[in-house]
């Protein structure tokens, strides 16, 4: 692939060329070379920073890799899951054997036992899974910009020890992904870009998860989080209304 980009025959410059080169660097240890893949990228104008890769992107929205809630419209529904964060944890802990909850299918994990059990996908209820967990559906279905958002998901995220998720981004710029932390042990964390942190029980992250993101869970118990996307705000309704599903 790499002697293919280089030939820059026409239509090899095409940004998934360039971001599974870079991928399968990274995969075996060869960083700088990835590097150097995404920076010809982002010279091209494929990719929007060397972090921020994402295929399916929409210009001129605002770009950074960590966001607080409060920057956006979105920090009172935020806080309204923070305060029903028990009944989400309970709701989501009462459903940990049910078919329902699916392995991570996207290639993404180096190691360990990752699994999610989706409740709204590309701005649709999963009705199965909603009538499972009401609560947890009910708070999500009141917030338009997050059960409506056609390029997002909400979701339970379910993470044992042992766990790595190879670095990798998100398809679209179009959303801000929150992570609600419901059950968080010791040594575990979440590297966006250049700077990580740790999730906390009842409090959420928030992120924009176009930009290269990774996860470690070195803890000794499972990790457990509610995943919800969001809308970028700075689209506009007719935005949101044309934009395809992913």
């Amino acid at each position: 692939m790499t002697e293919g980009i280089a030939t820059r025959e026409p239509g090899v410059i095409d940004g998934r060329f360039f971001l599974h080169l870079g991928d399968a660097l990274q995969r075996t240890g060869q960083n700088e070379k990835a590097l150097d893949v995404y920076k010809e990228g982002v010279k091209e104008g494929l990719f929007a920073s060397v972090y921020q890769r994402s295929l399916y992107s929409v210009d001129g929205l605002k770009a950074q890799p960590w966001w607080d809630p409060n920057e956006t419209p979105y920090a009172s529904s935020l806080k309204e899951l923070e305060k029903h964060w028990i009944d989400i944890k309970n709701e989501a802990l009462s459903l940990m054997t049910d078919k329902g909850f699916k392995p991570e299918a996207e290639n993404l994990r180096d190691s360990g036992d990752w699994k999610q059990f989706e409740i709204f996908a590309r701005g649709k209820k999963i009705e199965r899974n909603c009538r499972l967990a009401p609560k947890t559906c009910a708070l999500i279905g009141r917030i338009e910009d997050a059960a409506g958002c056609k390029r997002g998901q909400a979701k339970f995220s379910v993470m044992h020890p042992g766990t790595h998720v190879w670095a990798h981004v998100g398809p679209t710029n179009c959303r801000l992904r929150s992570h609600l932390g419901l059950v968080v042990p010791p040594k575990v964390r979440i590297r966006v870009a250049n700077e990580t942190r740790e999730w906390k029980e009842g409090k959420v992250l928030m992120f924009d998860d176009s930009f290269e993101h990774e996860v470690w869970h070195e803890g000794d118990s499972l990790r457990l989080v509610l995943i919800v996307d969001f809308w970028h705000p700075d689209l506009s309704a007719s935005q949101k209304a044309s934009l395809s599903p992913i």
